[in-house]
C-alpha cells in the first residue's frame, strides 16, 4: 500500500499558500523560483483546481521557511458537539504515513482524537517527542512499537497503551503490514498543537524518494 503518493491530500491548501505567500511578500514568481515549481503550477494549486503532492508540499514549505503542518494550521470554529462521517475526516500526509483527525480540530474540550495509519517502515522520526497531557493508543491493524522512555511496548490489534506525554515517545510499524492506530491526545495545554508533533517529526521527503 503506497501512502506517499498525490492522492492523500484532502485538505485545500490553496487559500492557505496564497496567504503565506502574500504575508510574506513575496511574488508567484519569487516562490516559483525558490521552490523550484513553475508559476503556472502554483497558480493552479493556489486556486484549488489541483492539488499539490506531498513532495510538492516539502518544496513550498522549504521554500516559505515553514513546517508543512503549517499548510492546514486552520482555525475552524470550536464546538460543544462534534458529529463527523467518515468522508469528512481531515486527511494529512507525512512521510510513509496518514494523519486522520476525529474531530478534536473543531472541538471545545482539551481533547483530541486521530487515526495514524503507517506503511512498513513508517516511524515519528529518531529523537522522539513530548508534550503535555496524557496519550493513549489503541492498535487497530499491523504492528506498532512504542518506545516510551526507553521502555518498548509492542502493539498487535487490540492492544493498547495510556502514558503521560510528558515522557519522550516515539514510534514505528515494525511489522510486514500497513499499521493504524487510533491516538487520544487529552489533558494538554491550551493553545498547544500536539498532534502535529505525531505527523511532522518524521525523515523528509527527499530522504523517502531517494
Amino acid at each position: 500500500m503506497d501512502l506517499f503518493d498525490n492522492e492523500v491530500v484532502t485538505v485545500d491548501v490553496g487559500s492557505r499558500l496564497r496567504q503565506m505567500r502574500t504575508d510574506r511578500g513575496m511574488s508567484m514568481r519569487a516562490l516559483a523560483r525558490k521552490s523550484g515549481l513553475s508559476t503556472n503550477a502554483l497558480s493552479m494549486i493556489e486556486r484549488g483546481r489541483t492539488s499539490p503532492s506531498v513532495s510538492t508540499l516539502y518544496k513550498l514549505a522549504g521554500a516559505l521557511e515553514v513546517p508543512i503542518t503549517a499548510f492546514f494550521r486552520l482555525e475552524p470554529p470550536k464546538q460543544e458537539i462534534v458529529f463527523q462521517r467518515a468522508s469528512q475526516r481531515k486527511r494529512v500526509p507525512f512521510p510513509r504515513g496518514i494523519w486522520e483527525g476525529l474531530g478534536g480540530e473543531t472541538f471545545i474540550g482539551q481533547v483530541e482524537p486521530f487515526i495514524i495509519t503507517l506503511e512498513v517502515g513508517g516511524e515519528s522520526g529518531p529523537y522522539g517527542m513530548l508534550h503535555t497531557g496524557s496519550e493513549f493508543v489503541i492498535c487497530l491493524e499491523g504492528q506498532i512499537e512504542y518506545e516510551v522512555e526507553g521502555e518498548t511496548f509492542i502493539l498487535n490489534p487490540g492492544d493498547n497503551l495510556l502514558f503521560a506525554a510528558q515522557h519522550r515517545h516515539r514510534w514505528q510499524n515494525i511489522g510486514e503490514s500497513t499499521a493504524k492506530v487510533i491516538i487520544v491526545l487529552a489533558g494538554f495545554e491550551q493553545g498547544e498543537r500536539p498532534s502535529e508533533f505525531h505527523l511532522s517529526s518524521g525523515k523528509k521527503a527527499d530522504e523517502e524518494e531517494a
